[in-house]
């Protein structure tokens, strides 16, 4: 199933699923697949004993609330003039430091769910431009033209490695604390949230995924599985988790997807 909504002359195709994988006993990620606005979100929990699935959760439902909460309050200037760039990137900011005192607070408050963390990666369409805001190591990719493209820098450990030194493709494979993530929900009263803000163009598909999706999947195999099956953006969404699973399905696996199509 997959819902869309009209952005200024256009409109946004929204379509999302998480699945346990083949491996885990139990579901930490969580997906906000929209209702009311163009808003998708995907928060990979941390923590076990179902700990990262309640971060994920206050995650994606924090930010949701936030945006429907303050959605009177951004002014529907475009075409007319310009929308206010400022306003929206704030808005995402303190969406997501918002859910981060939530989980931080819920971990304070219970011993049981001490060092409870998350990921986020959410986007936001709004007037010819999308917002995404990105903590940890999930991703989101763009895939525009037969071409896939990462929209964010992953906060991890390989990362911050792979920055210091010229790795090989074997060192990076065999790095031992490839899922260590250096930046996440929930870890200290506050965070630093990175946003991105660019023009969208028709056509565009942008992918929120769990480091379950790409771990197993290079980026040109999930730029075929997207490209082959895009005309149902729900079909894409389960091909993906499918080739995910077969790769084996180490992790969860979420996936959310948005594509902009001509009003």
């Amino acid at each position: 199933m997959s819902i869309s909504f009209a952005v200024g002359r256009d409109r946004v195709r929204f379509a999302g699923k998480t699945d346990v994988g083949r491996v885990r006993s139990h579901n930490e990620d969580n997906v906000l697949i929209p209702d009311e606005l163009p808003l998708g979100v995907v928060s990979d929990g941390m923590g076990g004993h179902a700990c990262g699935e309640v971060a994920s959760q206050i995650t994606v439902d924090v930010i949701g609330e936030f945006y429907k909460r303050t959605a009177e309050e951004t002014a529907r200037t475009w075409p007319f003039r310009a929308p206010s760039l400022e306003l929206q990137k704030n808005r995402m900011t303190t969406a997501i430091k918002l859910a981060n005192s939530e989980i931080f607070d819920t971990a304070a408050a219970d011993a049981e769910k001490s060092g409870m963390g998350c990921t986020v990666e959410a986007i936001f369409f709004d007037q010819g431009r999308f917002y995404i805001g990105h903590v940890g190591d999930s991703r989101v990719y763009r895939i525009r033209n037969g071409t896939i493209q990462l929209m964010t820098e992953d906060h991890s450990l390989l990362n911050d490695w792979k920055r210091m030194k010229d790795m090989s493709p074997e060192e990076i494979a065999n790095f031992p604390h490839r899922n260590v993530v250096v930046r996440a929900l929930g870890l200290a009263e506050s965070v630093y949230v990175d946003v991105v803000v660019e023009e969208y163009q028709l056509e565009d598909i942008y992918l929120l995924c769990s480091d379950g999706l790409n771990d197993m999947l290079e980026d040109d195999e999930i730029l075929a599985i997207v490209e082959k099956r895009k005309k149902r953006l729900d079909g894409a969404c389960m091909a993906l988790i499918d080739a995910a699973n077969a790769a084996g399905g180490k992790d969860n696996i979420s996936v959310l997807m948005a594509h902009v199509l001509q009003g």
